[in-house]
């Protein structure tokens, strides 16, 4: 799509299965082997009192759907907000959602509210990213 199709309100959406393999692959890949997403022993006596995921890898998600579908590939990434609302056990689906909230017409830039809900639809992150459109 160009640039001049995309229209405020235009949404896109992507689930994700947390499994304990996907946490365990994310902390290899990024290094980030704090014991709250590994060790269940550990994880039992934190806070949360499981394993939870890594909040950059429930966001992940996000990142998928601007480069692959909405705008889609060509799009430059430009700023993103984070607000982590509630942990993400193993097990659970997730479902990123990105929405068109305001163009910018002069420099082709995309303000886009972005978000991640539960299976169960509880908000579990909430953000907003901006984007060149090329």
């Amino acid at each position: 799509m160009t640039y001049d199709e995309f229209q405020i309100g235009q949404e896109a959406a992507q689930s994700l299965l947390i499994s304990a393999e996907a946490v365990e692959c994310y902390a290899q890949l990024v290094g980030d082997t704090n014991p709250v997403h590994l060790d269940e022993d550990y994880a039992s006596r934190s806070f949360f009192r499981q394993r939870v995921a890594h909040g950059l890898l429930v966001a992940g998600p996000i990142s998928a759907i601007l480069g692959t579908r909405l705008p889609g590939p060509g799009t430059i990434y430009l700023s993103q907000s984070l607000e982590f609302k509630r942990p993400v056990t193993l097990g659970q689906t997730i479902t990123a959602r990105v929405k068109i909230a305001e163009k910018f017409d002069r420099h082709k830039k995309l303000k886009l509210r972005t978000w991640v809900e539960n299976q169960a639809g509880q908000l579990v992150l909430d953000g907003s990213a901006t984007v060149l459109v090329r």
